[in-house]
C-alpha cells in the first residue's frame, strides 16, 4: 500500500511548474512538460464577452485576450527511460483548481500501477491557463471586499473562490463556453496523439480517462458526443462525479460562493430555454453540435433522455464510477441516480473527515494510515480498470 501522505510531501517538494523534466527520486516515473496551443476560440463566448468585459471587476479585456488560456504547458507523468508509448491516461481535474498539488500522487500512482503515461490536462481558465493574479490572495482580497460591499456578506465567499464567483455572476454561460473550449482542446490533443504529432507518444496513441468532479461532467459530455469516434473504445473512470448538473451543489469556500452558484443554477435550470429562443448562435451551439447536445443531456434527468440513455447503455462496460458517501458537492445519490441503471457505482466512505474538495487530507501520523487506505481503495480500482 502506498504511503499517500509521505508521497504527497515528496512529490510536492520536487514538482516544478513548467520544467522540461522532473525526476522523482526512488521512482522510475518522471514528469515531462509539453506545449499546447489551443485552436479553439469560441465565437459564442466572443459575442457575449463584448457586452461584459469592460465592466468586469477582474479584467477589462475580453477572455480571448487572456493569453495563458490559449498557449500553455501541461505535465505528463511517464516512465523516464521507456520508448514512446501508444496508450495514455488523461487525468481531468475539478472546478476552480489553480495548481496540480492534489493530483501529483494520483498521476504518479496511476503511472506506476498501469505502466502508462498520465497526462494532466488543464480545463480552460484553470490551473496555469488563468492569470496568476486569480490565485494571488493579495490581489484577490480587494476584489473580495468589493464583492461583499456590492452583494452583501456571504460566508462562503473567499479570496480562493472570488475569481470564479465573479466570472460566473458576470456571465453564467462561461460555464458552458469554457467547457466547450476544454472539450475541443481534448479533441485537438487526442488528434495530435493519434497522428503522431506529440514528442512523447507514438503515432496511433489512444487515450482513456480518469476524471474527477467537474472533469467527470466534461468527460461524460465527450463520451456522449464522441467527436470523430475518438471515444468509441475508450474507458472512463469517474471519481466524485457523474451526476446531472441539477444534482450538484457547487457552494464551497474552495469552488464558488452562494451568490454565484444560485446564479449558475437559475441560468441553466430556468433561463436557458428562453435565452436560446433569443439567440440563434446559442441555440445552434447547443442543439446542433456534439458538445452542445451532450451538455444539454447532462443538465437534468429529463433532458434528451433517450439520447443519453442509449449511449450510456452502450458504454456500460467502458465506464466505472466511485462516489463518496459524505460528498456534498456531487452527492453519491446524484451519481447513482444518473448512472446506476447502466453503470455500477461503488459508494465508499472513509473513517476520517474528508470532503469532495479534499478526499485525501494530509493528517497526523496516526490518522494518515487511514488516508493511505482510503486512497488505495479508490486508486487500486482505477488502476485495475485502466491498466
Amino acid at each position: 500500500m502506498m504511503a499517500y501522505t509521505q508521497k504527497y510531501q515528496e512529490l510536492k517538494s520536487l514538482f516544478q511548474q513548467g520544467a522540461d523534466k522532473t525526476d522523482f527520486h526512488g521512482s522510475d516515473i518522471s514528469c515531462f512538460w509539453a506545449d499546447f496551443d489551443s485552436q479553439n476560440i469560441s465565437v459564442l463566448a466572443g459575442e457575449r464577452d463584448q457586452k461584459i468585459h469592460t465592466h468586469s471587476v477582474l479584467n477589462h479585456l475580453p477572455d480571448e485576450s487572456i493569453s495563458e488560456n490559449y498557449r500553455f504547458r501541461y505535465p505528463v507523468f511517464k516512465p523516464a527511460n521507456t520508448r514512446k508509448q501508444s496508450q495514455a491516461i488523461l487525468l481531468l481535474h475539478g472546478l476552480n483548481e489553480r495548481n496540480w498539488n492534489k493530483y501529483l500522487v494520483w498521476a504518479h500512482y496511476l503511472a506506476v500501477k498501469t505502466g502508462r503515461p498520465v497526462i494532466l490536462f488543464p480545463i480552460a481558465f484553470h490551473m496555469n491557463r488563468s492569470p496568476e493574479a486569480w490565485s494571488n490572495p493579495r490581489v484577490m482580497s480587494p476584489v473580495l471586499l468589493e464583492r461583499r460591499k456590492r452583494l452583501g456578506l456571504d460566508p462562503m465567499s473567499t479570496f480562493a473562490n472570488v475569481a470564479l464567483s465573479e466570472r460566473l455572476c458576470e456571465d453564467p454561460l462561461r460555464f458552458y463556453t469554457s467547457g466547450q473550449q476544454s472539450a475541443a482542446d481534448i479533441v485537438q490533443l487526442a488528434g495530435q496523439l493519434n497522428r503522431g504529432e506529440h514528442p512523447l507518444f507514438e503515432k496511433g496513441t489512444t487515450i482513456d480517462i480518469f476524471a474527477y468532479s467537474i472533469g467527470a461532467f466534461l468527460s461524460q459530455i465527450l463520451f456522449l458526443g464522441n467527436p470523430s469516434g475518438l471515444f468509441t473504445n475508450a474507458r472512463l473512470f469517474l471519481f466524485c462525479g457523474g451526476a446531472f448538473f441539477e444534482e450538484m451543489d457547487g457552494v464551497s469556500r474552495l469552488i464558488m460562493d452562494q451568490q454565484a452558484f444560485q446564479r449558475l443554477r437559475n441560468y441553466y435550470i430556468s433561463e436557458l430555454g428562453d435565452e436560446m429562443d433569443h439567440s440563434a448562435l446559442l441555440s445552434a451551439s447547443l442543439n446542433q453540435t456534439e458538445t452542445g447536445r451532450s451538455f444539454l443531456a447532462m443538465l437534468a434527468a429529463g433532458t434528451l433522455k433517450s439520447f443519453r440513455e442509449n449511449v450510456f447503455e452502450k458504454m456500460q462496460k467502458q465506464v466505472q464510477a466511485v462516489a463518496l458517501l459524505k460528498d456534498r458537492v456531487i452527492p453519491a445519490g446524484g451519481i447513482v441516480n444518473a448512472l446506476n441503471r447502466f453503470i455500477h457505482v461503488d459508494v465508499l466512505d472513509f473513517p476520517y473527515e474528508y470532503s469532495h474538495e479534499n478526499p485525501f487530507p494530509i493528517l497526523n501520523a496516526e490518522k494518515s494510515t487511514l488516508v493511505d487506505r482510503g486512497f488505495e481503495s479508490v486508486f487500486s480500482k482505477a488502476a485495475a480498470f485502466l491498466r
